[in-house]
């Protein structure tokens, strides 16, 4: 008998639902709110509002695409937390009307596990290399920047994490600072491919251990730019392919030194990426030139599974399923957590 699960993804401004069936993910649907580009970050109040919308037909799109039927579903998975408490509730809310219409069970995940396992998802038709235990992740999103070693699916290692800001946050809020859209990090990351990494250098932070820092950086640049622009008030508009550049080259540089001592430190020399920020292209380049310098074997989720979204859900929950960890329906959202 197959089993099929039905994820739930609402723990920032994305709402996803997905389907899983016998450990390949059939569908997975995911539903952008613009309405934050204007605000130049997430308005949680506008997330949960649009979220409370977008779910139905969501769950809906991603069961027809699966082309199953609600009475096949076995179990339904979903982000409990960390995230937006008012974005989380709305998904909580849901699978547990879900569970409890059709009689079946619940499945909470992590959101920081369920990026880690993005790694593991299946589609029809494609053929991945899946990392081997014990692995290393490197978790980089707007809010967490972590690593972690990954002994099996559901044991994990936090052994190094930012003690301030994320490396997305530095991304969005230095894209700000030069007047551009949110989100931020993708636009440096295009613009950054015609400018001149090694044209501007930037504080880069002094941390004992595995942990990461980034507000420093934040400071420096925009202290860098309040002293360019009082000599030239079109500084950042003549050059900003540089500035992005450079800027992506020093968080990327503040990223891997500490990975790459990660590995040396635990010998293991699987090494996967996860999290909204393992989408940019740079990163992607820097850590597979790495592994070609330091014999790693790397791994790297497909793109619309690196951002937030459902299909990393339900594999997390799948194999939540085959442990039969469940939970009942008095389990709250929570929007801080430790992985």
């Amino acid at each position: 008998m197959s089993t099929v699960i039905l994820g739930i993804e609402s723990s920032c401004d994305d709402t996803s639902a997905a389907i899983l069936k016998d450990g390949v993910v059939l569908s997975n649907i995911i539903a952008s709110q613009k309405i934050h580009e204007a605000y130049g970050g997430v308005v949680p109040e506008l997330a949960s509002r649009a979220h409370q919308q977008n779910i139905i037909p969501v769950v809906s799109q991603a069961i027809k695409k699966a082309r199953i039927k609600i009475e096949d579903i076995n179990a339904i998975a979903y982000t409990r937390g960390p995230g937006l408490l008012g974005s989380l509730l709305v998904g909580v809310s849901f699978a547990k009307g879900f569970a409890i219409a059709n009689n079946i069970p619940m499945i909470e995940v992590n959101h920081l596990q369920a990026h880690i396992l993005a790694n593991f998802i299946n589609v029809p038709g494609e053929k991945k290399r899946h990392p081997s235990f014990p692995f290393i992740t490197l978790l980089v999103s707007g809010g967490n920047s972590q690593i972690v070693v990954v002994k099996d699916y559901l044991e994990m290692e936090m052994i190094g994490q930012t003690i301030d800001d994320a490396a997305g946050e530095a991304f969005d809020k230095c894209a700000k600072v030069m007047g551009l859209a949110y989100p931020g990090g993708p636009i440096i990351d295009q613009l950054a491919k015609d400018g001149n990494p090694l044209k501007y250098k930037f504080s880069k932070p002094n941390v004992v251990g595995l942990n990461y820092s980034f507000s420093g950086l934040k400071t420096s640049f925009l202290y860098f730019l309040r002293d360019r622009i009082k000599e030239d008030h079109n500084f950042i508009k003549e050059n900003l392919n540089d500035l992005c550049a450079s800027l992506q080259k020093t968080i990327i540089d503040i990223l891997l030194k500490k990975l790459i001592l990660a590995s040396n430190q635990t010998g293991i020399k699987e090494i996967a990426i996860g999290g909204g920020v393992s989408a940019n292209s740079a990163l992607q380049k820097a850590v597979k030139d790495c592994a070609t310098k330091y014999n790693w074997n790397i791994y790297i989720p497909n793109l619309g599974f690196s951002v937030d979204n459902a299909g990393m859900v339900v594999t997390t929950g799948y194999y939540k399923y085959l442990a039969k960890k469940f939970i009942g329906l008095d389990a709250a959202a929570y929007s801080r957590t430790k992985l």
